[in-house]
């Protein structure tokens, strides 16, 4: 699969780079229904707040959207739309900008392999990056879990 990075923002140009994985016992097309219900994020993973989205139901290819995570209120628009297979969305915030993406692999046993990486730029991550790191890995951790429906499966 081809890697999708938003020019500047690929982990080489970036000061954080976070990527984490699971194997979950939900079908891909659930999981993608529940990505692009953006507006219930904040169900199924506690790190999301306050999620708007510009005139439309979900996510789809150019929606603007903003929300409340690690407490900060991001403005983002979807940048990569390839369903039921890759989300990617760049949100800026403080002077940061960032691009987060979710890939789904559907395994032959009805298991759905996610991966989700995250890039960001600017002052806060060049001097907090040591900080925020760590922060980021475990809260993606849990929403990735939070798309876990059937229970744990191990890779």
């Amino acid at each position: 699969m081809t890697i999708h990075w938003p020019q500047g923002l690929s982990p080489e140009e970036t000061s954080v780079h976070t990527r984490n994985e699971l194997v979950v016992a939900t079908d891909a097309d659930v999981i993608w229904k529940m990505l692009v219900d953006a507006r219930s994020w904040p169900d199924w993973y506690r790190n999301a707040r306050r999620v708007e989205l510009d005139d439309v139901a979900e996510l789809g290819p150019g929606t603007r959207f903003r929300w409340t995570t690690f407490h900060v209120r991001v403005d983002c628009i979807v940048t990569f739309f390839d369903p039921h297979r890759e989300l990617g969305w760049t949100g800026t915030a403080f002077g940061t900008h960032g691009h987060h993406r979710w890939l789904l692999t559907p395994r032959p046993d009805g298991t759905t392999h996610v991966a989700t990486e995250e890039t960001q730029r600017g002052l806060l991550p060049a001097i907090a990056g040591r900080w925020l790191r760590p922060c980021l890995l475990h809260w993606h951790q849990r929403w990735l879990e939070g798309l876990d429906l059937g229970g744990p499966v191990r890779p």
